[in-house]
């Protein structure tokens, strides 16, 4: 094993970059040797040859769960001897740790269900022995031997096989055990998977959401489907695209912000309940919460209104949390505990002009107390005339009038075309930084979702007008704590409301703004065909999964996030 205890120390006074090529080298050498013995270092024949039974980790260590001492979380070596009856198992993993202490050495093993020690006892392996020399740590092997407990208690495996099958030419990077460098973790997820396995459970966990929402849905009977994410307009919602060129049409293209218009297409060709999962694209800002390529949920039901979305929407949240519990107990468990809201209460219900309102009487501004005495549209006329030269007193008139973002809020206001866009203005700045601490559980120790609800028709291009409040629309945003997870409304079907619209967007896009749609002639004919009344939902997987694992960025829940370019 002179190897192992040499490897770190010939590199050590060599710089960096040097040191690390060097171990590189040395790993290729050993594939070299290898090689001369007509053995191959990157095999892929990995089968029992002793007469063993190949066992996940996670498998073999439930075959001898109850071989522990009593009292103790120690393995008795008697009881794991009697429980396995001289079975042979056969193991593949990655080594993790290397010691060695006289004729013994333990190897650390890991596969994707857990982890387990090799004993290998020089004395009993004879000849197989000096295989070890080959190896190094982050190598990928095959034992295959009989269960034991060291002396310690711990489960090991005795091999009387080992076999390199794939050597690892890079060493894992210094300090790699709980690996820490945020830069490292997302451009090498290779590495921060092997380094800190709870990233693993994350992504596991995202498996099983998915999962689990496409059984609520598939119970509910809606029909997945798949639909373009190359579009010739830009449409579904407000956003920048992302522009592609399809050579043989000699087409410009753009990216799929949002699977909407198709979607419900499929509404005027007669499927009453579809959904699609798939990726869509932003070229916006890159943040915690924002990631250019994401994933996202739409789905369509007819003769169903946003109410009824919202009562789905609890519906759907708690049953993807309790699919991820029965999947992931532990893990879900404690993710459960260290979240700052709570599924257990009904959501709060919130109209925007309402949430305006209590906004406005918490800052404690007096004038803007009598302006809200009804309706939040009231602060709308108090600040239509301008209000720079109360902004100094205003903002020093409370604590909560100090947090407030006074020039963004100036700023945004004097941007907006009518009233409207005011009201939701007022909204992003006023309320939604404090949705958070406004809405509270029972005890007070874990912050309500809240559905905020009827938002200006002049917010909402494709969203259905209230049939009592035609300045409203039938839509709702869900936040949970503070972090908006979803967009839903009831969907528009008249197609000369809908065409106006459209034309709307394109006279803003003329005036200079760029998150806005195309005219969708097509889709308007498709309108002209009949669709049924519907109600519409879009959720970020990714946000979600954020949510339900406490993850505190959407490049923890990623793969492989977009990155700058190593400089």
């Amino acid at each position: 094993m002179t190897a192992k205890n040499t490897e770190g120390s010939e590199a050590a006074t060599l710089p960096k970059a040097s040191a690390e090529q060097a171990i590189i080298e040395g790993r290729k050498q050993k594939a070299a040797r290898l090689r001369e013995r007509k053995e191959n270092p990157f095999a892929n024949d990995s089968v029992p040859r002793n007469g063993g039974t190949t066992f996940a980790i996670h498998a073999l260590r439930a075959e001898v769960e109850g071989a522990r001492a009593e009292g103790e979380g120690r393995y008795d070596e008697a009881k794991v001897k009697a429980a396995t009856d001289g079975k042979i198992f056969h193991l593949r993993g990655r080594v993790i740790a290397i010691r060695v202490a006289g004729g013994l050495s333990f190897l650390r093993l890991r596969d994707g269900t857990g982890e387990i020690q090799a004993l290998c006892d020089q004395s009993k392996l004879g000849a197989e022995y000096t295989k070890l020399d080959d190896l190094d740590i982050a190598d990928v092997i095959e034992v295959e031997g009989t269960l034991t407990a060291s002396k310690r208690g711990e489960l090991s495996i005795e091999p009387a096989r080992i076999r390199l099958l794939t050597k690892a030419y890079r060493p894992l990077p210094e300090k790699w055990h709980g690996l820490q460098d945020v830069e490292t973790r997302y451009r090498q997820r290779y590495v921060d998977l092997v380094a800190n396995p709870d990233v693993a459970q994350v992504f596991r966990a995202r498996s099983f959401i998915m999962r689990a929402v496409r059984k609520i849905l598939d119970d509910q009977g809606f029909l997945e489907v798949e639909t373009p994410t190359m579009h010739t307009l830009i449409g579904g919602a407000a956003a920048k695209p992302f522009k592609t060129h399809h050579n043989a049409l000699d087409m410009e293209l753009f990216m799929r912000i949002a699977p909407e218009l198709y979607l419900k297409r499929l509404l005027v060709g007669g499927l009453d309940r579809v959904y699609e999962i798939g990726r869509c694209y932003r070229n916006e800002g890159i943040s915690t919460r924002h990631n250019p390529e994401f994933t996202m949920l739409e789905f369509y039901q007819a003769y169903a209104t946003y109410d009824v979305l919202m009562d789905f929407t609890e519906v759907l949240l708690r049953g993807a949390d309790t699919a991820l519990a029965a999947a992931m107990p532990a893990d879900q468990k404690a993710w459960k505990e260290g979240r700052p809201f709570t599924f257990d209460e009904p959501f709060a219900r919130v109209p925007m002009a309402d949430a305006v309102k209590r906004g406005a009487e918490l800052t404690d501004i007096p004038a803007w107390k009598t302006a809200v005495a009804e309706s939040g549209t009231g602060l709308v006329a108090l600040l239509r005339g301008g209000f720079v030269d109360q902004m100094k007193e205003w903002s020093k008139s409370s604590p909560r009038a100090k947090k407030l973002d006074w020039g963004n809020l100036r700023k945004g206001f004097e941007k907006c075309d009518n009233d409207g866009e005011r009201l939701f203005c007022l909204y992003e700045y006023l309320c939604e930084p404090f949705l958070m601490d406004d809405y509270r559980s029972k005890d007070g120790t874990k912050s309500l979702p809240v559905f905020v609800k009827d938002y200006p028709f002049e917010t909402s291009p494709l969203a259905r007008k209230n049939d009592t409040r035609p300045d409203l629309c039938d839509r709702f945003e869900l936040f949970v704590h503070g972090r908006e997870l979803c967009n839903a409304f009831s969907e528009l079907n008249d197609p000369e409301d809908q065409a106006a619209r459209f034309l709307e967007q394109v006279n803003k896009k003329a005036a200079g703004a760029e998150e806005t749609m195309d005219y969708d002639e097509d889709y308007v004919r498709a309108l002209e065909h009949g669709m049924p009344p519907a109600a519409g939902f879009g959720m970020g997987i990714d946000r979600l999964v954020m949510m339900l694992t406490n993850s505190a960025s959407i490049r923890d829940v990623v793969f492989f996030p977009l990155l700058r370019k190593e400089s």
